[in-house]
Formats: C-alpha cells, sequence, structure tokens
C-alpha cells in the first residue's frame, strides 16, 4: 500500500474518533449538568435561544457561585433561625400576609448569612440553583405568592402554600449549612 493510500484511511479515522470523542465529552457535561441543576437544567435551557446558550449559563452559574463565600452556619446561628422560623409560623394564624412576607425577609437574611448575595430574586434563584436546585421550585412557587400578597390578591390557601413552599428552602439552607461544599464535578 502506498503511503496516500494509508493517510487517505488513517486521516478519515482519525477524524471520526475525534468526532466521537468530542461527542461523548459533550454529553457527558450535559449528563453532569443535567444531575447537577436537575429541573432547573430543563427551565434554564427552554428559556434560553438554544441548548448550548442554556447550558452556557449553567456554567456562568457555576463559576459565579464557585467564586461565592458559602460559609455554614453556627451552631447559635442555626438555633437562632429556628426560633425566628416558630416566630413567623405563628405569627401566620393572626396575620398570615405578613407572615408571608416576615417568612421571604427570614429566608432572605438566612441566605445572607450564609454568603449568598441578595441583590434580587432572579439573581437569589440563579445562585441558589448550583447547590439548592431542587427546592428552588419551591423557592419560585413562594415568591409568586408573596408577590400575589403585596397586591392583596393570594388567598388563604395560597398564602399556607407560600409558608410550605419556604419551609422547604428555609430547612434545606438551615441544615445544609453543617455539609461540607459541593466539590465541582
Amino acid at each position: 500500500m502506498s503511503t496516500g493510500t494509508l493517510l487517505a484511511i488513517i486521516i478519515p479515522v482519525v477524524v471520526v474518533l475525534a468526532l466521537i470523542a468530542v461527542g461523548a465529552s459533550l454529553l457527558t457535561r450535559r449528563r453532569r449538568l443535567r444531575r447537577r441543576f436537575g429541573p432547573e437544567y430543563d427551565r434554564t435551557v427552554e428559556e434560553a435561544e438554544s441548548r448550548r446558550a442554556g447550558e452556557r449559563h449553567l456554567r456562568e452559574r457555576e463559576k459565579r457561585h464557585d467564586e461565592l463565600d458559602i460559609r455554614p452556619l453556627s451552631a447559635d446561628a442555626r438555633e437562632r433561625y429556628a426560633r425566628e422560623w416558630s416566630g413567623v409560623q405563628e405569627e401566620f394564624v393572626d396575620r398570615p400576609e405578613d407572615a408571608v412576607h416576615d417568612a421571604d425577609r427570614l429566608v432572605t437574611s438566612l441566605m445572607h448569612e450564609r454568603g449568598y448575595p441578595t441583590e434580587g430574586f432572579e439573581q437569589q434563584a440563579a445562585d441558589l440553583s448550583v447547590e439548592h436546585s431542587r427546592t428552588l421550585d419551591h423557592y419560585r412557587a413562594a415568591h409568586d405568592i408573596e408577590t400575589l400578597t403585596t397586591r392583596s390578591q393570594a388567598t388563604t390557601e395560597q398564602l399556607r402554600g407560600a409558608m410550605v413552599h419556604y419551609r422547604v428552602l428555609f430547612d434545606e439552607l438551615l441544615s445544609d449549612g453543617n455539609r461540607p461544599r459541593h466539590a465541582p464535578s
């Protein structure tokens, strides 16, 4: 066989193998993002102009999150927040709208003390999505109801639901303070 014939066989084989490796790498990255972000992966990709743009946005969230100084709570701080949450729940009986506003404030305060920036709901949700994607839908639902509450449009059942939703995220943020940070994959 001549050198030209060998090159004509080897070069396409190498190109095909390289394409397979690139494809496998992209699938692995996509699976990792899906696993890490859960339902937030689908939501972000759906809202983006393309899958690539959505995945790029999720990787940017990871990079921003890695630069944050997320820290555990002290035992005293956890106890203080638990007491405050109990007070918010008790307030719900007589003043449900105020309790929902206070639950939102308390969750935001807890996020801030843990080291999460709190400059606006969408950024809060994006920052939380990296390590708390499984409870993010609860936060979004609670926030939507809290927004209705500011216009006095939420029903008592919606207010009760908001408290349940806030509680899910609150509990995760409170208990997560004892666990080490998630290592990047």
